[in-house]
Formats: C-alpha cells, structure tokens, sequence
C-alpha cells in the first residue's frame, strides 16, 4: 500500500523522505481504523519546513504543522536524558539524523515501525514480529528513561487486551524499575491526567489498573485506588469479596455499557470510603459514603480531574448506596436526594449517576446481567417531583422561604402518590 504523502512534504530537498509513522502504521497492520496520522521527515531542516509553509509548535522543538491537513510533522531526532521527569530530555535534530536513529527513541517496537512513500514498510526493531506474538515490548532500555511511558504502556495494555495483547515480561521489568526509581512522582498532574482519562475510555480500562498494580506503579499514581485491593467486602453483595476487584468489574460493565469519561471516573472512585475501614470492622464498611467523600476530593484535586467528573465522582460516593436502597427511602428522603443531584436543572447528570449506581450493582462476580429496577423507580419518582407544579402555591400568595417549603411538601406528596400507586 502506498502512503499519500501530501505535496507540500515531498521534495522539500533533494534527498527528503517524509515517512508515515507510529500508531498509524501499527493499527493499519492490525486492520484497526486510523484516528490520525505522524510524519517523520528525514533530511530536512527547520528552515526548509518553514519554506514548505509548516508551522513550528512551540519554540526550540523539530515538530511542525501542515497547514492543509493539520497533522504533524517532525524532523528525525535523537534525544538524552538531561534531567527527571518526562521534559528531561534534550534532543538533537540534523539531515545526518537517520529514520532508524529516530525510531529507536520510540516506546515500544510496535510504535517504532514506518512506512515508506512507496508502501513499504520499516520494522529494524521487531514491531512487526511483536504485532503477530502479541507483545507490548520496549525498543531498548532507553526505555527506563520516561517515566510517562509506564501509564502509556498500561493505556495500550487497556486498549488491546481484547486482541490478546500482554505486557512483555522484560518490559514490566524496567516499569517496575520505573516505579521504584521515584521518576513517576516527576510527572506532572495534567500529563498523567491526560493518560488516566485516556485509558479510562480505553476498552479494557480495568487492565490499565490492573498492570499499573502489576508493575507498582498505582500505589505511586492513585494510592488511594491501591488501598483498596485486599479488602473484603460481605460475600452475600459482594461475590468476588475483593474491593479492588469489585472496582475493576464495575469498569468492565463501564466499558461494556461505553459509558462517558465523566461515569467511568466516578466508577473508579465511588468506593474509596472502604479503604478507610479499620481492619476490626471489616467485611463491613458503615458510613463508608461519608468517609469516602474527602477522598476522593483529594483524588480529583491532585488528579486536576476537569469539574463535571469531580462532581459526578463526589455525588456518587455519597450516595450511591441511597439509589440501591431507593425502594426503601422515605418521600423526604428521596427529595432530599434529588435536590443533592439537582434533578431539576441537570437531567442528564441524574441519568449518568444512574448508570454508575447499576454498573456498581452489576460489577459482581455473576451479577453482571442483573436487573435494576431502582433505577427505573427513582426516574418515575424524580418525574413525579417535577411535574408539580408551583402555579397553585403562587396564586395562594406563597413567597420566599414559605414558597420553597410548600413545594417541597407538594413535591413530597407527589412521591408518596407515586409510591402508593405502584403498590
């Protein structure tokens, strides 16, 4: 197959060749759709890409922008350690600068593969090979030298456990090394967001979890979410009794149900509350919606989690155990839910705690095609409570905080008409 290499990147010197690379070349041998295309442009100099009107991104760094298509273009480079962290490198870019001396800095073989002008594929590292054994596997140990790629390795993990792909054995290794050097902790919060919140929309976003434990990289990221492996929870709700495991099958129903970034965020949160338990009261977690609550606070905080999934996070920590018993709860009780989750003004954001609170119910060793009617019975309570209206309680000449307490009444009475109804 021949890559179409759009004029402006051909011939920018006599002896210029402008490869297709990375996950573009990977997931068209796997037969998956390309999202996006990169360039690596051999030969070239930054005053050359320049004349062939591309636009640098930032200062002092050999990437450019086509103009036309809006893909990326960078000069082949060399890079060294210079300092922690994933911007301690420096590089070093020339027309000396050979396709294969760019690929090796890559992260794993199968990102490290080009193709040619012609369709050809370039493979010096085994990227293909790797493809077919279904193997994550580092290009060299330079590897060891990204702390980043210990999240992007566990993102890919994420994104093709389904096709049977496995971490490496040597490369958990040097993630594992990663996690120990102290290099995660020199990260910061937006770049490990970025991955996170990447690899939460993956389709196995529990397998991103499941390899940071692996490699001891969560404890480092998300201790918090660590915490949580090893404590029981009462075997009659919880069937496969691990929390940590229990968070991982609420993932998957995530995952299977392709809930938002906003849901599956708040999946992996809900349940902090009962890494706080103290072991003498264990399998039991009272009040482990309370506990959870300044948590998961400080995840979102740390994290720099965007404001919706902070919200959706802390509303469902705190009460998702009130929609599993919502059969049970009093009118009052469940006004006071809906104003919590303000139903009157953000409709959509009740429908998404919903889902979180049935993919909680259903992420439970055999439990994952079961009913949930109370999600259905809090929908028809919550539309009781909003078709009351406040005309007839505006005519009676109600106001101010008088006005508020009579609708809240109404509103409660509506609830209990609607339970009453049902038998």
């Amino acid at each position: 197959m021949r890559t179409d290499i759009p004029q402006e990147a051909q011939g920018m010197t006599e002896n210029t060749i402008t490869y297709l690379v990375g996950g573009a070349v990977r997931d068209q041998l796997l037969g998956r759709p390309v999202t996006e295309r990169d360039w690596v442009v051999v030969g070239s100099t930054p005053e050359a890409m320049l004349a062939q009107g591309f636009q640098p991104v930032g200062q002092d760094f050999p990437v450019f922008i086509n103009p036309q298509t809006g893909e990326e273009y960078a000069l082949a480079r060399t890079e060294r350690k210079s300092g922690k962290g994933y911007g301690g490198f420096t590089f070093h870019t020339s027309p000396a600068v050979t396709l294969e001396d760019d690929l090796i800095r890559r992260d794993l073989t199968v990102n490290a593969m080009a193709q040619a002008p012609d369709g050809s594929i370039i493979d010096p590292y085994g990227g293909r090979k790797d493809l077919e054994k279904r193997l994550l596997r580092h290009v060299s140990p330079a590897f060891a030298e990204d702390p980043l790629r210990v999240l992007r390795v566990a993102r890919f993990a994420a994104r093709y456990a389904h096709l049977g792909f496995q971490v490496a054995p040597e490369t958990m290794a040097l993630m594992r090394q990663l996690s120990e050097s102290g290099e995660l902790q020199a990260l910061t919060q937006e770049r490990s967001w970025k991955e996170i919140s990447r690899a939460l929309m993956e389709p196995n976003p529990e397998v991103f979890i499941r390899v940071l434990r692996e490699c001891g990289a969560l404890v480092e990221l998300l201790p918090e979410i660590d915490a949580l492996f090893g404590v029981p929870q009462p075997e009659a709700h919880h069937p496969e009794i691990d929390t940590g495991e229990h968070i991982l099958q609420v993932l998957q129903i995530a995952a299977r149900d392709q809930f938002p970034l906003t849901a599956r965020w708040a999946c992996l949160l809900h349940d902090l509350g009962k890494g706080l338990t103290p072991e003498a009261e264990w399998p039991k977690h009272h009040g482990h919606e309370q506990k959870g609550l300044k948590t998961v606070k400080a995840v979102n905080q740390r994290c720099k989690a965007p404001k919706d999934c902070q919200e959706l996070a802390l509303l469902c920590c705190e009460y998702h155990t009130h929609c599993h018993r919502a059969l049970e709860l009093r009118p009052q009780t469940l006004i006071k839910l809906f104003k919590a989750l303000d139903i009157y003004r953000r409709a959509e954001r009740f429908e998404t705690f919903l889902a979180v609170c049935r993919a909680d119910a259903q992420g439970r060793t055999g439990r994952e095609q079961s009913d949930y009617p109370q999600a259905d019975y809090l929908r028809g309570a919550a539309d009781a409570a909003r078709n009351v209206s406040i005309q007839p309680l505006l005519d009676k000449g109600l106001q101010g905080a008088d006005l508020g307490k009579a609708l809240e009444l109404s509103r409660q009475q509506a609830i209990a008409d609607y339970k009453a109804a049902l038998g």
